[in-house]
């Protein structure tokens, strides 16, 4: 497999014939799966702490920088692969119906091309005469005053919702 290029449908069923030959299907609950993940984001965050902006390509770093980088990097993208099987998400159709929804939520053409700002209301309704998925969508826009459900009086937080119905003309998931 040295050279080519790997799929999540690889990784999902590498991943399950790994913790299966060891037995481990029994530790992989989604609470743990989620857990050991954001351990694993925790150490790539340590690679770029204290370092500032890091320039694309990373072209200061040792390769010994590098090779760690794509170590942690593969941790958080198995943790992430595995949690998803383990839910029953196809992560790659989750993945795609995601960038349609911000497609729809941060068009470039209406004030989202070159800015950074985050987009709280959409009001859209989109549809795929082409096929496949399109994504339709209305705001729901939640106040500001919420518990954060830890019963700690007081405690306020902005929330951002929307509601999007993916349909699949082709009459699939």
């Amino acid at each position: 497999m040295a050279g080519d290029g790997v799929t999540l449908e690889d990784l999902k069923k590498r991943l399950a014939e790994f913790a299966e030959e060891r037995d481990w299907d029994q530790f992989h609950s989604p609470r743990n799966l989620l857990l050991a993940m954001v351990g694993e984001v925790g150490e790539l965050s340590e690679i770029f702490q204290w370092k500032g902006e890091v320039p694309r390509g990373l072209p200061n770093w040792k390769d010994e920088e590098k090779q760690h980088l794509g170590e942690e990097l593969s941790d958080v993208l198995l943790y992430l692969v595995r949690l998803s099987d383990i839910c029953g998400v196809d992560l790659g159709k989750a993945a795609l119906r995601k960038l349609k929804m911000n497609a729809i939520k941060y068009p470039a053409n209406a004030g989202s091309r070159g800015s950074s700002e985050k987009r709280t209301e959409i009001n859209t309704d989109v549809d795929n005469d082409a096929g496949g998925d399109c994504v339709t969508g209305r705001s729901i826009y939640s106040d500001s005053s919420t518990s954060n459900g830890a019963g700690s009086q007081g405690s306020s937080e902005k929330r951002t919702r929307f509601n999007t119905d993916v349909h699949n003309d082709a009459g699939g998931d």
